[in-house]
């Protein structure tokens, strides 16, 4: 049985006619055609799509759905006169399809504006971020979400599914061992301007 054309620009060129047949188990034999199959095309097809697309990642996932495709319709495809060619086209097509897409993302992306560069990140927060590193996490959690993400007690309670009097509790210890840690680290520090480190109580 000779391969069939594919229509330009399709993904998928198997016929359509006996789909249902064509996706019943594979006996053992079949099974052992594909994976000897596979074995013997996979890196060669990935190299050329890697080639072409400059992306090993892309080229791995897009083989593989190739692959995946050839398998669904393996007792079809293995009775053409060259499997490979039938995944080459379907692989080929895929990685011209993401392509485009990605040609037209890009060109989108320089339409906008750079993004403002980002100031160096203050020394008083890098010290405060190691300083919550070593609370529980517990302690951690509500310190963030309370002190940092600004929610109410009552809302921090419900995100970490606790009473509103363990929040409080949890926010008092929190509290209390960052200035300890903080104040460790400002012993162990040069001194710097703004000496003082700490979280508004409420």
């Amino acid at each position: 049985m000779t391969e069939k054309p594919v229509r330009a620009g399709a993904t998928d060129p198997a016929p359509n006619d006996g789909a249902g047949a064509e996706n019943a188990e594979v006996d053992a034999a079949g099974r052992q055609g594909f994976n000897s199959f596979y074995e013997g095309s996979y890196r060669r097809l990935t190299a050329q799509i890697h080639a072409y697309l400059g992306d090993r990642a892309e080229a791995e996932d897009i083989v593989q759905e190739a692959f995946v495709r050839a398998w669904q319709r393996w007792p079809t495809v293995c009775r053409y006169d060259d499997p490979s060619t039938w995944v080459r086209r379907v692989a080929w097509n895929l990685a011209t399809s993401r392509l485009r897409r990605l040609t037209v993302a890009a060109r989108i992306l320089r339409r906008q504006p750079p993004p403002a560069l980002s100031p160096p990140p203050n020394p008083d927060h890098v010290a405060l971020v190691a300083a919550l590193r070593r609370l529980p996490d517990r302690q951690r959690r509500a310190v963030v979400l309370h002190y940092l993400a600004d929610l109410p007690v009552l809302t921090v309670a419900e995100e970490l599914g606790v009473p509103k009097g363990t929040v409080t509790s949890l926010l008092y210890r929190g509290r209390n061992q960052l200035a300890a840690y903080l104040t460790e680290a400002e012993a162990t520090s040069v001194p710097a301007a703004q000496p003082h480190h700490d979280l508004p109580r409420r």
